[in-house]
């Protein structure tokens, strides 16, 4: 494999960053996760914007170099790959190690790919099968002490509600997904994707100002919006969720991913989830292949 390192393609043992990156001391970084089908990026206005927005969040605008699609699209060339993860991270580079950061930004920017099944009409999930859920007692950092809306290298708090799956787990179940809540109580969404579940043919996704807006659970909206169907999102328990009609996850790899159960009662997906995965589906078809 090689990777793309500050504008310079590199093989995989060579592919390294310094120790005195602030991406790797301090989690300084902005990332953003994409999803190559046929050789195009899906979405990639729509990741370029939050990737670019995440990086003034930071303090580091301009960040971003005006060639990242060009590195992206090299990356995967070089490597062989049509349809693939696609992993963009951009930190504030190599500086003293003082906690304050310089004024002045020499960005680290590195991209990174591995293979992923064909996906749209004709593909296949990445996941084996529906979500196993469990509710964390991890909490979502709240949007005050870090904004909800800047996808950064810090995911503690993610690992964290993960690894608590790991001691829930036994030989009769294994979640494979958290479900996280806010300071409040209510939920936010998953370690790594958000949440939708449907109640009375009402699609509900939690609001935002506790989760991470994701580019899939943008597009899905979208969707379902564009079927007609009444889309809320809103302030809820867990017990919303554990009594819903039917229910899915997303993120850029998953896609959609219906969810089997939460807490150890059953929900599992239904008409709307399939519909919507197929015209997901239908959207990456048209626009990748």
């Amino acid at each position: 494999m090689q990777y793309h390192v500050d504008g310079e393609l590199l093989d995989r043992e060579n592919a390294t960053v310094s120790v005195d990156d602030r991406g790797f001391r301090y989690g300084d970084a902005a990332f953003e996760t994409c999803r190559a089908y046929g050789g195009e990026v899906f979405a990639w206005d729509r990741h370029l914007r939050r990737l670019r927005r995440t990086c003034e969040t930071l303090g580091m605008p301009g960040a971003v170099p005006d060639d990242l699609a060009v590195r992206v699209a090299d990356t995967l060339d070089a490597n062989g790959l049509a349809d693939a993860y696609v992993r963009v991270s951009v930190s504030r580079g190599v500086q003293p190690g003082k906690l304050t950061p310089q004024e002045r930004v020499d960005p680290t920017v590195v991209v990174y790919v591995d293979s992923l099944p064909r996906g749209g009409a004709d593909g296949e999930p990445v996941w084996d099968g529906p979500a196993v859920v469990q509710s964390v007692t991890t909490r979502r950092v709240p949007d005050a002490a870090l904004p909800a809306d800047a996808k950064t290298h810090n995911y503690l708090s993610g690992i964290l509600a993960r690894l608590e799956l790991r001691r829930a787990a036994n030989e009769d179940y294994r979640p494979d997904e958290a479900l996280m809540r806010d300071v409040d109580g209510h939920v936010a969404e998953g370690a790594t994707s958000n949440l939708f579940f449907v109640d009375d043919g009402v699609l509900k996704t939690p609001a935002e100002g506790s989760l991470l807006p994701g580019i899939t659970r943008e597009i899905v909206v979208e969707l379902a919006e564009s079927e007609g169907f009444p889309v809320e999102t809103g302030r809820y328990a867990v017990d919303d969720v554990r009594e819903a009609d039917e229910a899915f996850l997303t993120n850029t790899t998953w896609e959609l991913r219906p969810v089997e159960s939460v807490d150890g009662i059953d929900v599992g997906g239904g008409p709307m989830t399939s519909l919507l995965g197929r015209l997901y589906d239908e959207r990456v078809e048209e626009r990748c292949y």
